[in-house]
């Protein structure tokens, strides 16, 4: 069972012009809410709720869970999301406890949480940190053991700083792309962004998914702050909910046209991604590191800045 969680925290630290939750603040009473929230969530699967069956909703008896938490803001700047994943990290039947990041935040708190069981998701965002900053963070991950994937979103204005940063990466970490929301790509762009990430076919094109099958719903759900649970971020139909006996495991086709987001089009069984990343579904790691290159775009772009 893998659970994808989403508290109301919506507040980053950056602003990138391509997020609409840049820079933006959380009163104290929604951080209060959150945090309660979260740690409601925590105490649930600590208390071993998840070993209900599917006719009490959560996996089957000795099915290991997988958590990874996908906040609208930057939560790794919160202490209680440090604490969960160093809690979660230590319980015999979670498997993966993972965070979607900007890395922004401190990391000493890695070192109390088991190696083996923390992973993270980290997005680098050009123009908001420096590329050497970002390097120590994630070298601190990599000293301590730490799974951890990064990425950028596909801008044109970030190919250079994605061939840099992939330069500067040690072999082992895998660099991810996203396609940017709303930007269609020539197929001079696309070979450009897939010499960096051989993936990023998977993400430049939406997947066809309407009424094919997909494991949310029955083995990867959507949980809200309010225990709300859902097949996936992205069908907004409840389930039931997580606290009150009333979520069902349910096993359907997806309702959606089309599946565009790499935490949703991951689950589709009509996709090998399950087989790709293999052992790292949740933290964006693929079981065999895809093999670079320097795309010669940016070869292009270097000579002509030298000129």
């Amino acid at each position: 069972m893998r659970i994808l969680y989403r508290g109301p925290l919506a507040s980053c630290n950056y602003d990138c012009p391509y997020c609409p939750f840049a820079k933006r603040r959380d009163p104290p009473g929604l951080l209060r809410a959150d945090r309660a929230a979260l740690d409601r969530f925590v105490g649930w699967v600590e208390a071993g709720r998840t070993a209900g069956g599917p006719e009490g909703g959560g996996p089957h008896a000795g099915e290991p869970v997988e958590v990874l938490f996908t906040p609208w803001g930057e939560g790794l700047t919160r202490s209680w999301y440090r604490d969960a994943l160093v809690r979660l990290s230590h319980l015999p039947h979670v498997r993966r406890a993972a965070i979607q990041t900007n890395l922004a935040g401190r990391l000493g708190w890695v070192a109390d949480a088991d190696p083996d069981t923390l992973a993270l998701w980290c997005t680098f965002h050009p123009g908001q940190v420096a590329l050497e900053r970002f390097l120590r963070q994630s070298a601190t991950l990599h000293r301590h053991g730490i799974r951890h994937s990064v990425g950028v979103v596909g801008l044109p204005g970030h190919l250079a700083a994605a061939v840099a940063l992939r330069s500067a990466l040690p072999g082992d970490v895998y660099l991810w792309v996203n396609a940017a929301d709303g930007h269609t790509y020539s197929a001079a762009e696309e070979a450009a962004w897939t010499a960096i990430d051989p993936l990023f076919g998977y993400s430049v094109r939406p997947h066809r998914s309407l009424g094919r099958a997909c494991r949310t719903g029955d083995e990867v759900i959507s949980v809200l702050g309010d225990g709300t649970v859902r097949r996936c971020h992205f069908v907004p139909e409840p389930l039931g909910n997580l606290y009150d006996g009333t979520w069902r495991r349910t096993a359907r086709p997806c309702p959606k046209g089309e599946c565009d987001c790499h935490i949703g089009y991951v689950h589709l069984r009509t996709l090998p991604l399950y087989d790709v990343f293999d052992g790292g579904v949740l933290e964006r790691v693929p079981h065999e590191l895809p093999l670079w290159s320097v795309p010669q775009a940016a070869l292009a772009e270097t000579a002509t800045g030298a000129a």
